[in-house]
């Protein structure tokens, strides 16, 4: 993992996440040392809850759901995800992603 839990690749954003499955609502929440913490309300069985995590980042981000993919923790809490060229960035997320650096 890196020391920070975004970065930038080109025009894609790379998040390190840590899941909440069964969460009250979906939500960012704070950021733990190397990972953001997001919580969503769906189980974690039978891929339900990465469906449902990808399918709320596309609609945060503003990108259709085949712009964003879990590149690693298929099966765990921790994961980090790709999104192809954000429409958005959200505003829970707006301050902290605006300055950063974008890595070729």
């Amino acid at each position: 993992m890196t020391d920070e839990w975004f970065r930038w690749d080109g025009e894609d954003l790379l998040l390190w996440v840590k899941v909440q499955p069964r969460a009250a609502r979906d939500a960012f929440a704070e950021v733990l040392d190397d990972a953001i913490k997001v919580r969503i309300t769906a189980p974690p069985v039978d891929g339900k809850a990465n469906a449902h995590l990808t399918a709320w980042l596309a609609r945060q981000f503003r990108v259709p759901k085949s712009a964003v993919r879990i590149e690693s923790g298929e099966s765990s809490r921790r994961k980090r995800i790709r999104i192809s060229s954000p429409s958005l960035i959200p505003s829970a997320l707006h301050d902290s992603l605006k300055g950063a650096k974008t890595i070729v």
